[in-house]
């Protein structure tokens, strides 16, 4: 054949791929999302397996580990009692809870571990919605976001270094600056989820705080969170939402979930100059747990070719259970 070009001359060897390779992962780029409960023992979550509830204890030797494997951030969940869920989940913004434990602790064991924390109501409200629900079933917007404000300044006094917006509440981001500007903390930054999408794939993450909406009371609860999160036929909105975090002083702006959503991802690095965070939620990483038991798929393959496709759609930053495995597949190469 007469060809002028032909691609396959840079496929040729190894060196020449890694020569003109135009994307790659490092254990740098994740944040390892982490389930933290009051007990003392470890528990597995059924849902996601390789997953699991840490004790407080047990929390700072897998904090460790993600340090020594190249992970450099780290975002915590709490499984919240439920004796301390109420309808206004005011928990959220208590100094000795759980959450402001688990960050001074780890501020004293790893100190320079980068801190993301989880700014709404869900895993605190009896109700199971990122929002206060009114007794007409309707999340307020305004009353939530002032107790956001308060959690988010109790966090940051515990000593978090990125505070995560992700009940996407109409002008949180804007508020919550203004909260930790007035209290002192302007260094710490906000990640806001900017296009947090109302999924199907957050299932396992709900079973692992028990935080889904339900009802124990007359009171009419919304069955799903369509009215705050955004709608998954919705593109051009996400646009919208990141213009507006961007206006109110977000540092990071998120696409959540990550993988259904490269597009979404795409669109935002081609609008900000921001950094970009995708967020390889619950669904996605069980799908993967799932099929690689029963040996249907190559699990490390398939895995960093997933968190690659992140990086090719333009996120600087990838949220994922997977964190550890593949920093530790990642050092192998």
């Amino acid at each position: 054949m007469d060809l002028t070009y032909r691609p396959r001359r840079l496929r040729r060897t190894n060196s020449l791929r890694d020569m003109v390779r135009e994307h790659s992962v490092s254990a740098s780029d994740f944040i390892y999302p982490l389930f933290v409960h009051e007990g003392s023992d470890i528990q597995e979550i059924a849902a996601m397996p390789g997953a699991f509830r840490w004790s407080m204890d047990s929390l700072v030797d897998e904090v460790k580990r993600a340090w020594n494997l190249g992970i450099r951030c780290v975002v915590l969940f709490p499984k919240v009692p439920e004796e301390l869920k109420t309808e206004d989940g005011a928990e959220c913004f208590n100094e000795k809870g759980l959450i402001p434990r688990a960050i001074e602790r780890l501020k004293i064991e790893i100190p320079e571990m980068c801190i993301m924390t989880d700014v709404a109501l869900d895993p605190y409200s009896c109700d199971g919605h990122d929002g206060i629900v009114s007794n007409q079933g309707i999340i307020l917007n305004d009353e939530t976001v002032n107790y956001l404000c308060k959690q988010a300044v109790v966090q940051a006094q515990s000593g978090a270094d990125l505070i995560g917006p992700s009940d996407m509440m109409d002008g949180r981001v804007g508020a919550i600056r203004e909260a930790l500007d007035d209290e002192g903390f302007e260094h710490v930054g906000i990640i806001s989820y900017t296009a947090k999408y109302s999924s199907a794939y957050y299932g396992p993450f709900r079973e692992a705080l028990d935080s889904a909406p339900r009802s124990l009371s007359n009171k009419p609860i919304p069955k799903n969170k369509n009215t705050y999160q955004m709608d998954p036929a919705n593109a051009r909105e996400a646009i919208t939402e990141a213009q507006l975090d961007e206006q109110e002083g977000s540092d990071i702006l998120m696409v959540k979930p990550g993988l259904a959503y490269l597009d979404i991802i795409y669109r935002l690095r081609e609008e900000s100059e921001l950094p970009i965070a995708a967020y390889n939620v619950s669904g996605e990483y069980s799908m993967v747990k799932a099929a690689a038991q029963r040996g249907w798929i190559d699990e490390k393959a398939i895995v960093l070719e997933t968190l690659l496709s992140f990086k090719r759609a333009g996120a600087n930053l990838i949220l994922t259970y997977h964190a550890c495995d593949a920093a530790g597949w990642l050092k192998e190469e």
